[in-house]
């Protein structure tokens, strides 16, 4: 195992020779001490750490050469030297992976480290793997193959519809990654197993559904649901916001709804129609609670209103409408009263990099109109439904 010192450059590393056949190059770096990069046989180059760990000589692999830059290798090297120098020791978890987990036990670390800490999220990963992959908690990683993760993938397209199974694909393929980052020498069994293709959903309330979705709608026992309905109708916004409204966030002068944290992460001002402000104001009277929709639960407020939607869809007559297709009810009826593109995603609070800019030039004034002439031109559907002039 020959080893050398060397100015590690993009250049010097790139035109490296590989190894001899049965052996490894070590090349230390003059600038990072301990930076040692490991050349196989078969040309492949690593980043290493070699560093004195609890008094026995350690190798700590970074990342491989090029996907890690020379620069980065010598950041990591350095933060990899800083935790050591606190006491801790990078390998034991490394370790711990490549001692076969089981997935159950790669999950958990997953969860706590990755999922909690960085994704909004985290929630919909617990759900989904504990009810579709629990069956693997058991099994050693290593276990799992490509074509397990295959047919798992055609089964659950098959029962549960191809949004289902391509989202825990990526969940399985987010988990298997994170094993790597962690030391596991495996192969990710879920890289290059193919997608189902989506098909954008397109269901809004028609013309002819509107008077007797708002009739239905009117006979609603659920007070709260019924509002809820209304209003999600109303704004266009999304269900989880709608949920949790508070009344802090409603400004009457205004007649706006400040959300602080959308799905994008980003704050949303939500213009206030008419009829949604009337239906806010007599809420606001009979509530002294903090929510809009208060309700006994352990969020303090409405929960997913299913059994009041079955119900009003069944009234109606209407079939294969979803509450959030609610949302895109109000952006349909912009549009077929001449809103641009533009101005949808901006009442809707759609973010993309092709429209942020144009977005961030629009006030609400013109979001305001549109939104007042989409609604107006719903409720002209339900006074036509009822025969008014």
């Amino acid at each position: 195992m020959a080893s050398e010192t060397l100015n590690f450059t993009k250049a010097a590393l790139a035109k490296l020779a590989p190894a001899p056949k049965g052996a490894k190059l070590y090349y230390y770096d003059e600038r990072e001490a301990g930076l040692v990069l490991a050349v196989t046989a078969g040309g492949a180059k690593s980043f290493y750490l070699y560093k004195r760990i609890e008094g026995r000589p350690e190798r700590l692999l970074l990342g491989r050469f090029p996907d890690l830059s020379i620069e980065n290798a010598r950041k990591a090297a350095q933060e990899a030297k800083g935790q050591i120098a606190q006491g801790v020791n990078p390998q034991k978890e490394r370790r711990a992976v490549r001692d076969e987990m089981t997935f159950g036990a790669l999950f958990d670390e997953y969860l706590e480290k990755y999922s909690k800490v960085h994704k909004r999220s985290w929630a919909y990963d617990e759900r989904e793997v504990n009810k579709f992959l629990s069956h693997w908690f058991k099994r050693k990683i290593s276990s799992i193959d490509k074509t397990e993760v295959e047919r798992l993938h055609a089964r659950i397209g098959k029962e549960n519809g191809p949004y289902q199974a391509n989202r825990l694909l990526e969940r399985i393929r987010s988990i298997f990654n994170k094993a790597i980052d962690w030391g596991w020498a495996g192969v990710n069994p879920a890289v290059g197993i193919q997608k189902f293709r989506e098909k954008s959903r397109d269901r809004f309330l028609q013309p002819d559904e509107l008077p007797r979705f708002f009739e239905a709608l009117s006979h609603e026992p659920n007070e709260a649901a019924r509002d809820f309905f209304m209003l999600s109708l109303l704004t266009g916004a999304r269900k989880s916001n709608t949920l949790a409204m508070r009344w802090k966030d409603i400004n009457f002068t205004t007649e706006t709804w400040r959300i602080e944290e959308t799905k994008n992460a980003d704050p949303l001002t939500v213009h206030l129609p008419r009829q949604a402000v009337d239906l806010l104001k007599a809420r606001k009277l009979a509530s002294d609670s903090p929510w809009v929709f208060p309700a006994d639960s352990a969020s303090g407020h409405l929960a997913d209103p299913k059994k009041a939607w079955a119900r009003i869809l069944k009234e109606a007559g209407i079939e294969n409408l979803r509450i959030h297709d609610l949302r895109r009810t109000l952006g349909s009826y912009q549009a077929a009263t001449g809103a641009n593109g533009y101005i949808i995603g901006k009442s809707l609070g759609h973010r993309s990099q092709q429209s942020t800019a144009i977005y961030a030039r629009l006030n609400l004034d013109p979001v305001r109109a549109s939104v007042n002439k989409a609604t107006e031109a719903m409720f002209g559907y339900m006074a036509a439904g009822r025969g008014e002039e």
